[in-house]
């Protein structure tokens, strides 16, 4: 066996690495929004890990089956050309700058609890404000560090919701488990539908788990199994965490906590090892939000390179860091910050996080459309093709069903900001991709 062979990653590195990937800030609020639906909640986590399974899948095979390099927006090429792919990178570009903004809010949350601090909506618009700045200038050392920083401190958030899923079932109490099951009389539908976007929003990345052909052993059997592993991995672990959560918390105690993972530990050991854990969370949130931070200026900077977006954006220092375009998008995170303010941190997060996960959806969508006519650029078994069509069908189902449960609100400010994109396309792409044809015209 050769020595390139030897240093690619097999099928269970990818698989772990998957699941880790995944598993960052997007689970650590997630608890109080579902107890204040219930513990049918579960059957929401039923219908996002099925969805998500789909969507891994189909993205799974687009990262195969591409030959166009950029992602989402190469893939969306393939089915609505240049205007796809502008369109794939920047809403998706926008999701991750409103995610980043409910993240610094998570640990804004946790940090309260931890500190016995009770901010008024205006401090806490200050307090996230400062954590994105803070990770805003953390990041012009270049990836480097931010990498670093980022693979030590997701374990802030995996030991506990990981250890939580394993051992909290010795507190576990089936009565009360029950008894939260629907405390607000809700309907079916209403029940499902209403935690719908929340649960989806622990599973956004998975289409970042696509790892690099080059790395890997058997490419095309090891991507599908890993992404596919990793996500079933991450579903597992947010069902046993948040509803064993739920059998030993109190319904209203769970359904008003900025902290809920600290709650828990609080009520399975002592409040100092509560305190503990939040720390770990604020740590992991801050970790997570610096990684996410980079990465958005990354996604602009990758836009701008290509003609997509405004060319200041893919400035960079001698760090390779893209500063410039960092600075604006704190800018930008700062005024949506300050445009988000409420009453209630929780009403504040679970805006954002609506927001983000509408805004998330339409690449997805295109990319499912377009792995259609990607696929059949080559030649493949006819129960190949089934799996595929099937997956895409019910991965495109699925992220209709999410963007409509996301509520009327965002999905008027997710249109908005999606309508805003081809606008956004005239003004920012560049004449050598909106005219491939101009030398002719001239």
């Amino acid at each position: 066996m050769s020595d390139s062979t030897n240093n690619k990653m097999g099928v269970v590195q990818l698989t772990v690495l998957t699941a880790v990937n995944m598993m960052g800030s997007g689970i650590i609020m997630l608890p109080t929004k579902l107890a204040s639906v219930g513990t049918m909640s579960v059957l929401s986590w039923i219908v996002t890990a099925f969805g998500s399974l789909c969507l891994a899948y189909g993205f799974s095979k687009c990262g195969m089956f591409s030959r166009k390099s950029g992602g989402m927006g190469g893939y969306a090429e393939y089915a609505f050309g240049k205007s796809g792919n502008f369109m794939a990178n920047f809403t998706y570009a926008i999701s991750l700058v409103i995610a980043n903004i409910a993240i610094a809010i998570s640990a804004v949350g946790y940090g309260a609890v931890l500190f016995d601090w009770h901010p008024s909506p205006i401090m806490t618009c200050i307090a996230t404000i400062i954590v994105i700045w803070v990770t805003t200038v953390a990041n012009f050392g270049g990836a480097k560090i931010t990498g670093r920083i980022g693979a030590v401190t997701v374990w802030g958030v995996i030991i506990p919701v990981v250890g939580l899923s394993i051992i909290g079932w010795f507190w576990f109490k089936p009565e009360m488990y029950i008894q939260a099951w629907n405390p607000h009389h809700l309907s079916f539908v209403s029940g499902l539908g209403s935690s719908i976007a929340m649960t989806l929003w622990a599973f956004l990345g998975l289409e970042s788990a696509c790892a690099n052909s080059d790395a890997v052993e058997n490419p095309e059997k090891n991507i599908p199994v890993a992404v596919f592993g990793g996500t079933l991995i991450c579903a597992v672990i947010y069902i046993l965490s948040t509803n064993v959560m739920a059998g030993f918390v109190p319904n209203l105690d769970l359904a008003n906590s900025t902290a809920p993972f600290g709650l828990a530990f609080s009520y399975m050991f002592t409040p100092i090892v509560g305190k503990v854990i939040m720390a770990l969370m604020v740590i992991a949130c801050i970790g997570s939000l610096l990684g996410w931070q980079f990465t958005v200026a990354q996604v602009f900077k990758s836009s701008s390179e290509i003609g997509y977006f405004p060319r200041i954006f893919a400035k960079v220092t001698s760090k390779e860091a893209p500063v410039v375009g960092m600075l604006i998008l704190g800018v930008v995170q700062t005024l949506l910050s300050l445009m988000t303010i409420s009453p209630s941190l929780n009403k504040q997060f679970n805006a954002l996080v609506n927001l983000a996960v509408v805004t998330n959806l339409i690449p997805y969508i295109l990319s499912m459309a377009a792995l259609i006519p990607m696929h059949r650029l080559y030649k493949i078994s006819s129960k190949t093709h089934t799996m595929i069509m099937f997956t895409a069908l019910i991965g495109t189902i699925y992220s209709f069903y999410a963007l409509y449960s996301s509520g009327s609100e965002a999905m008027l400010m997710g249109s908005l900001v999606t309508f805003a994109g081809w606008s956004f396309y005239g003004f920012c792409v560049r004449d050598d991709n909106t005219c491939p044809n101009k030398s002719q015209n001239t």
